[in-house]
């Protein structure tokens, strides 16, 4: 109700999506002036904003879940309070949230890491590094890669148990409760938008196989590290001796000749 009225009072609403948010306005006959705001008009889209604010109050509205959060608004907001004018939070659907209580999961603590990399090989590496966290882990992902980060996750963070959350709080709300290897065979074909939480390490993480290491040696030597840079790089995410990784160095370089 207080979203409601505030989306009456307001001179100005600032969306994600107009055409998602009209159907909002419409549903409650709202008639509140709206404009569209996200990633590709922010630049030229803030400035306006700020100048509405010295006369009147502006809403700020994501097509789903909460702006900023790995949505557009962290900006506007941030030259919102530069501005000396008041941020106020009105709450509302957060998948984080969300998919941490249906989870099943600890949700004392967590961590948050927004969306994995598209690239396979930093993505990877973010999941090794963070391969010893204890607490609770919750990731964005879209339809088109989930399958490659479940694998990932099979992979790295095997026997894990996890939840991924499809579609939260919408009309194809589906939650999935088991090991990475099992949401691979329960997803053949992803729809919709995903939240993936992640139980945390529970004790010493698996150290990486030789095998692994070389293919994380691999692709540090394709970014151009030195060979000192990558054995540091990939001992922290390894859970080996450092001496380890460099034995393993000098003979993947004898190897590559």
């Amino acid at each position: 109700m207080r979203a409601l009225r505030v989306l009456r009072e307001v001179r100005l609403i600032a969306a994600e999506d107009t055409r998602t948010t009209q159907i909002l306005l419409r549903n409650y006959g709202i008639n509140t002036r709206i404009v569209s705001y996200n990633e590709h008009n922010m630049d030229h889209r803030t400035p306006q904003l700020l100048a509405t604010m010295k006369t009147g109050d502006v809403a700020l509205v994501s097509e789903a879940g909460t702006p900023g959060v790995s949505d557009p608004g962290h900006e506007l907001i941030a030259a919102t309070i530069a501005a000396g004018h008041s941020v106020v939070p009105i709450p509302g659907p957060s998948a984080i949230i969300a998919a941490l209580v249906t989870s099943g999961l600890p949700m004392r603590q967590f961590t948050f890491l927004g969306f994995l990399s598209r690239r396979p090989a930093e993505r990877r590496r973010a999941l090794a590094q963070i391969a010893v966290e204890a607490r609770t882990l919750v990731v964005f992902e879209s339809p088109h890669r989930l399958r490659q980060t479940l694998e990932d996750l099979r992979q790295i963070l095997s026997g894990r148990r996890l939840a991924v959350c499809r579609e939260l709080t919408k009309v194809f709300e589906e939650v999935f409760r088991g090991t990475a290897a099992e949401a691979l065979t329960h997803f053949p074909d992803p729809r919709g938008e995903f939240t993936i939480v992640i139980e945390g390490a529970t004790d010493q993480p698996r150290p990486l196989s030789d095998d692994e290491i070389r293919r994380y040696l691999q692709e540090a030597k394709d970014r151009g590290l030195s060979g000192r840079d990558a054995v540091k790089a990939v001992s922290a995410a390894a859970g080996r001796p450092r001496r380890e990784i460099y034995t393993l160095w000098l003979q993947f370089s004898e190897d590559q000749g």
